[in-house]
């Protein structure tokens, strides 16, 4: 946690990051199995749309070759779990986990995941911002 000092008062402000649900994008907006990259804060985020109606939202940024890439992934299943292909070494992920289901003979890495719903036809995600 973080502490500021409001100095007209000498009082800690305190600035500590909430965690709060973010409007990102209407629903149609995403297409089935199609990622689409969206900046939140200063994260890069790529939004999945499944043929069940699930959103899922990961870092965009392979953690493989730090290239913004994930959104452009081939989108598919492993064993039930919808997954996304990264674009530049193939790594396939899990988009529930973020897990690295294959990591092409490198050392496993994972994506960021971020919790989405969907409200009145608005994606939102579970963001931490700073008060």
């Amino acid at each position: 946690m973080t502490l500021a000092t409001d100095a007209a008062t000498a009082a800690p402000i305190n600035t500590a990051p909430i965690t709060t649900w973010i409007p990102v994008c209407r629903l149609d907006d995403l297409e089935i199995e199609r990622g689409r990259a969206a900046l939140v804060g200063d994260d890069q985020i790529a939004l999945f749309l499944t043929h069940e109606g699930r959103v899922h939202a990961v870092s965009n940024v392979d953690p493989y070759s730090g290239a913004a890439v994930i959104s452009r992934g081939i989108v598919g299943t492993r064993a039930g779990a919808p997954t996304v292909a990264s674009p530049m070494y193939k790594q396939v992920f899990d988009l529930r986990t973020g897990a690295c289901l294959d990591a092409q003979g490198s050392h496993a890495r994972s994506l960021r995941v971020w919790p989405a719903a969907v409200d009145g036809g608005t994606v939102l995600l579970r963001c931490e911002v700073t008060a």
